[in-house]
């Protein structure tokens, strides 16, 4: 009888989908060892000698189906197989599975049953990984209902999904609420609006504005009521720069982008954005100590 903890240790040891970890062991007779060899005969287990390799490369892609929209990080070890078709075309899969599926989180995601095939999303990764050749990873994904917009700049490097408020179905609305995800992924906000800055936040920057002003002896006979009005200024010149809705719009400066929002009917009530990579170990090549090492 093969255990369903057998069948999970040798899923985690091969990276398999559980049923093909239930085959191989099914076949070796709960044999571990044999099991995997049993798999690697097969051609499975070809990711396993892949998975400690660094994936910080790869694709941010977006999808949106009628009111659904689902925006996904998939990672690869060079830039070279982010530009494969049958790479790109496994990260369009994982986005519509979000969609489709609605998993809990990115285990979830794994091991649901892709909606156009027999095959689970973590059966089809290592699939991947095996006829690609590199280690790949479904690192994350967002998904959102509504009135949903996705903007994906540089090729995947960058990708922004949009909630609005708001007839999309206007060209004017629609504009606006994709010009406001350019300038979330050109200028990266902090936070969408003023209002939802953290009370420490904002305190903790009023202290490092304090201490720069007193730091300038010009300062150092101006009454108190006068330094709070510089610190006012001086927030309210942090939440231009780091609040969305606050900032200039880079398309025309007179406006900020809240405003520019509500001229065209378009209220923005949330947003996600995703960056290739970001916080990830990135890959060095050292061709020298790659040749000195296969000489020694």
């Amino acid at each position: 009888m093969i255990s369903a903890s057998d069948v999970k240790e040798l899923r985690e040891r091969t990276g398999c989908g559980m049923m093909d970890c239930k085959k191989a062991l099914t076949a070796t007779d709960g044999d571990m060892d044999k099991a995997i060899e049993f798999l690697r005969e097969k051609g499975l287990a070809a990711a396993v000698k892949k998975a400690g390799r660094i994936a910080s490369e790869g694709l941010v892609d977006i999808l949106v189906d009628g009111n659904i929209g689902a925006m996904v990080e998939v990672n690869s070890e060079t830039d070279f197989v982010a530009k494969n078709a049958e790479f790109q075309q496994f990260v369009k899969d994982v986005a519509k599975q979000v969609i489709a599926s609605n998993p809990q989180d990115v285990e979830a995601l794994l091991d649901s049953k892709f909606v156009s095939g027999s095959n689970t999303i973590r059966e089809m990764l290592t699939e991947k990984i095996a006829t690609i050749g590199e280690n790949m990873n479904v690192r994350r994904f967002e998904r959102f209902e509504g009135n949903v917009i996705g903007y994906v700049h540089g090729g995947g490097r960058i990708g922004v999904m949009v909630a609005v408020e708001g007839d999309i179905s206007n060209p004017a609305a629609y504009e606006a609420a994709r010009d406001a995800a350019m300038q979330i992924a050109a200028i990266n906000p902090l936070y969408l609006d003023k209002e939802v800055v953290p009370a420490e936040d904002i305190e903790k920057e009023k202290n490092i504005i304090i201490a720069q002003i007193k730091e300038d002896p010009k300062n150092a006979n101006k009454p108190e009521n006068i330094i709070e009005k510089m610190v006012g200024g001086k927030i309210n010149k942090f939440f231009e720069q780091n609040c969305l809705l606050q900032q200039a719009f880079v398309k025309d400066d007179s406006v900020s982008v809240g405003k520019y929002l509500e001229a065209n009917g378009v209220k923005l009530l949330k947003y996600t954005r995703f960056e290739k990579g970001e916080g990830l170990e990135k890959k060095v090549d050292d061709f020298a100590s790659e040749v000195a090492g296969m000489v020694k």
